[in-house]
């Protein structure tokens, strides 16, 4: 009786082995420290200087992001005195409808969901940039995801416009070990923002996974049939279904 909207189970290895894999070691993990701590100074007033995270929208060509770290270290160096520079580096895609949903979910872009190998190559990319000495910032979708790579990261942009009203990013923003998480705030969207501000500087009790749980697998969920709205009038409701 379970399970009857999957169509494919990909088994999905455990944070602590990928960590283990590919370990933050000591001068690296100084390295995110140090950056959290400049991030919480800047966000704090007591650095007048302007954080800046920049980088690509979501990151598809490892070797490019790479590359574009390279000249971004440059870049930072050269004006240090004024601004903090942070590489955004996001690999997940929060889509309005369907599309490509990020390197970690499908890095071969064809929608064969090799999400082990997603992971590994976001947390290899990690650690690269960070030997360059720049600081990470990434955007967090899901509760997991953290888990395999949220070690390195120095400054989360933790919500997309599309994700702020969320409730798992408002309790990913105030749990993550980053000195600050900064939801996206547009024309259309600054009351969710706002909201998932006051959320974030809020305690919650909320359910969490450790680093050594046994995932059970990563699942491609069927598409539904019965895709439906409901949108409440005064004193009455309708709904719409929308047939594939």
């Amino acid at each position: 009786m379970i399970d009857q909207r999957i169509d494919r189970v990909v088994p999905l290895t455990t944070p602590a082995l990928l960590l283990h894999d590919l370990p933050l070691d000591a001068p690296l993990a100084a390295a995110v420290l140090a950056g959290r701590r400049a991030v919480g100074r800047v966000l704090d007033r007591a650095d007048d200087r302007l954080l800046v995270v920049v980088g690509p929208c979501s990151v598809h060509d490892p070797a490019a992001a790479l590359d574009y770290a390279h000249r971004l270290r440059e870049a930072a160096d050269r004006h240090a005195d004024d601004l903090l520079v942070v590489m955004r580096v996001y690999f997940e895609k929060p889509r309005s409808t369907v599309g490509w949903k990020g390197l970690i979910n499908d890095p071969a872009l064809d929608g064969s969901g090799d999400v082990n190998r997603g992971l590994r190559t976001a947390r290899a990319l990690l650690l690269d940039v960070l030997r360059l000495g720049l600081p990470v910032g990434c955007e967090f979708l899901d509760p997991i995801t953290p888990q395999y790579i949220a070690d390195t990261v120095s400054s989360p942009g933790c919500a997309h416009r599309r994700s702020t009203a969320s409730i798992a990013p408002r309790l990913l923003a105030g749990s993550l070990l980053t000195e600050a998480s900064c939801p996206s705030v547009d024309r259309c969207h600054g009351r969710a923002s706002r909201n998932r501000l006051i959320a974030a500087a809020t305690a919650w009790w909320s359910s969490s996974i450790g680093r050594c749980p046994v995932f059970r697998s990563f699942c491609q969920a069927a598409p539904s049939r019965w895709a439906h709205r409901c949108c409440s009038a005064i004193g009455s409701s309708w709904s719409s279904v929308v047939r594939r």
